[in-house]
């Protein structure tokens, strides 16, 4: 019998799809939902990312109480039917715990239909318009000191791009270590202010300027928590520093002002990671609010709509830059590099360092080499999962809840995310 990864395996109409499991994991701390589809032929299978990592409990019951006894018997060929079907039969469609679960059915079943083509799944996307992936990862630090020490090792490593972000007062030094309150005697005194992080900021980039080298491009994420007119007053202050672009300027709801802010901004826009759908993400890009596509590709729906997405994106003139953080498994991450190597439209890739741990619950994981994402060239994604490994690290519903409750402002009023 040949392994996962060997080919061919029949292309024959009578497959069917065996059984549907969502498997959640944490080696890394972090909870990820991987969908495994068996079918009627041994030994294939597929794999699928359906993480919504702060309710991965919901995306679990969704595909193993719901959506498994809606597929099971079904022809996994059938790849857009049968993503339809499972977002339709619910009547009341759409959100996050919905998408993610239709995530891991759609990456699944590709995976599979990569196996049995024997080909990667970036060639069943039309193949390669680009040998790699370039990719940015973070650099933070409490200080502008431990930020830019921390850029300076990624430069060594072969970063071209790295997003920049420093700890202010509260939670709002968002991807950066909390630092004690500045405002003791405020309602809420580790609350966040807007008026703080907009004098910080530029110093932060007029000094990386300074430090760092000239043909580095720069990053930032806001992470949604301004104002129309904040954002334009940031953008502005950041123009001389030529970031490459500045992430989320805005909450989702006010994402209808985004084109009058862009129009206003010398610094490109990146918007996208809290689209629930895939037409959330279409109004940004057709409406022109942004020069980015930042969309988690698991909380669309998968694959199936971020190809179509960034077909949309090449029209528009518009890039894309698929979410991809340590909440993104590493099927997720290998669906965006399938992606980035397949499309015009691509702009730059999120990165992140799996630790040995994922590795070795996920072999065949995906690695950064000189600031590049590769795809594998084995049928499907090219990565298999563990599942001895992966009960070892069992997924604990605390922490990134939690986490959120904390955000607020320094009158106690809470945050965006």
């Amino acid at each position: 019998m040949p392994s996962n990864f060997d080919q061919p395996w029949p292309v024959r109409d009578d497959i069917r799809i065996r059984a549907v499991q969502a498997i959640v994991t944490a080696p890394q701390g972090i909870p990820l939902v991987v969908v495994k589809i068996d079918t009627t032929e041994p030994g294939l299978y597929g794999l699928g990312c359906a993480t919504f990592t702060q309710r991965w409990k919901a995306v679990q019951t969704f595909v193993d109480e719901h959506l498994a006894r809606l597929l099971i018997g079904r022809y996994p060929g059938d790849i857009g039917d049968l993503t339809r079907l499972s977002g339709f039969s619910g009547y009341w469609r759409g959100g996050p715990v919905t998408n993610n679960a239709i995530s891991g059915i759609d990456q699944a079943l590709w995976d599979i239909a990569g196996k049995r083509a024997g080909m990667p799944v970036y060639e069943l996307l039309g193949g390669k318009v680009r040998a790699a992936a370039d990719t940015y990862l973070h650099a933070s630090g409490r200080t502008i000191e431990e930020a830019l020490d921390h850029a300076q090792k990624l430069v060594s490593q072969g970063l071209r791009h790295v997003r920049l972000q420093i700890s202010t007062p509260g939670g709002g030094g968002y991807g950066a270590p909390a630092v004690p309150t500045l405002y003791p005697n405020a309602p809420y005194r580790n609350g966040w202010s807007a008026r703080d992080y907009l004098r910080a900021t530029p110093e932060l980039f007029a000094e990386a300027r300074h430090v760092l080298p000239d043909n580095l491009e720069l990053l930032h994420d806001v992470h949604s928590r301004l104002t129309p007119k904040e954002a334009v007053l940031l953008a502005r202050s950041l123009e001389e520093y030529g970031l490459f672009f500045l992430e989320d300027v805005l909450p989702p709801e006010h994402w209808d002002r985004l084109p009058e802010v862009r129009a206003a901004s010398p610094v490109p826009l990146a918007v996208g990671e809290l689209t629930t759908s895939m037409s959330d993400a279409v109004r940004l890009i057709k409406d022109g609010g942004v020069d980015f596509i930042r969309s988690h590709v698991s909380d669309i729906g998968g694959l199936t709509p971020a190809r179509k997405l960034a077909d949309l994106a090449e029209l528009c003139g518009v890039r894309t830059a698929w979410h991809g953080p340590g909440d993104t498994s590493p099927i997720g991450a290998a669906a965006n590099v399938a992606l980035d190597v397949s499309s015009v439209a691509f702009g730059i890739q999120e990165g992140h360092l799996y630790d040995d741990a994922v590795h070795e619950v996920f072999p065949g994981t995906l690695r950064i080499e000189d600031g590049w994402l590769t795809p594998n060239d084995a049928p499907g994604w090219g990565i298999d999962l563990d599942l001895e490994a992966a009960a070892r690290y069992p997924a604990e519903l605390s922490g990134h809840d939690e986490w959120a409750a904390g955000v607020r402002r320094i009158d106690g009023a809470l945050e965006a995310p």
